[in-house]
């Protein structure tokens, strides 16, 4: 994005998020609401909560295999599947962290593929957690592991859950990742972004989406600035 975005212009690229496994019903309806009222991208909900989210005039996004990845390839497949019949048009679904480390990039390959072709008309998003990829395995694996979710049909990388105690999204990576892909497919940043300075620091390293749960806060921010 050239340039110092305005107000709506950094709304368009956000995906609220309400992710909090104690969330209730009413809570994503809320947060739903707020993201249309802010101009946000999208929504981004647990599966199970993809009804409270429908009617809010905004995209919503559900996650898969959310969030430690360690969920067999035909349950990430048919969570994603529940959740578009449910009313979402994106997916983010969480890689199998540890294959990655190990190196099996192929099951990663096969797993993303799977989800892909249960939701074929979805957008999907794949997070690959890339602080922890960064700290286990270094910068290649987190770039191969970019390329083989291009292999297998992502349109977007997501630098993280926002649950791993490695940390979320990072300058470093966000660029690491766009070079990977060569502007081929999307960059998510999401987890600990908080403040508009972060948001416009992704934004500068490459992301084209931002995932937020201070939405509100990172959007003030970016006025009072």
């Amino acid at each position: 994005m050239p340039g110092r975005p305005t107000r709506a212009q950094l709304a368009a690229v956000v995906d609220h998020t309400l992710l909090k496994p104690e969330a209730t019903a009413a809570d994503v309806a809320a947060a739903a609401a707020e993201a249309a009222a802010l101009g946000a991208y999208a929504v981004c909900v647990s599966a199970s909560m993809v009804p409270y989210a429908n009617g809010a005039g905004v995209p919503v996004a559900a996650v898969a295999g959310f969030p430690s990845g360690k969920h067999l390839p035909e349950i990430k497949a048919g969570e994603a599947t529940l959740a578009v019949a449910s009313g979402a048009s994106e997916i983010d679904m969480v890689i199998d962290i540890g294959a990655a480390v190990g190196g099996d990039v192929d099951a990663v390959r096969s797993e993303i593929a799977a989800v892909r072709a249960a939701v074929p008309n979805a957008l999907l998003k794949v997070i690959v957690e890339a602080a922890v990829l960064l700290a286990r395995a270094g910068e290649q694996t987190l770039v191969d592991v970019c390329r083989v979710a291009e292999d297998a049909g992502a349109d977007i990388v997501k630098t993280s859950t926002g649950f791993h105690p490695a940390g979320g999204a990072s300058v470093a990576a966000v660029a690491l990742m766009a070079g990977a892909v060569g502007g081929r497919l999307g960059i998510k940043a999401s987890g600990g972004i908080r403040t508009a300075a972060d948001a416009l620091a992704m934004l500068d390293a490459g992301a084209t989406r931002l995932g937020l749960s201070a939405t509100r806060a990172v959007l003030d921010g970016l006025e009072a600035g």
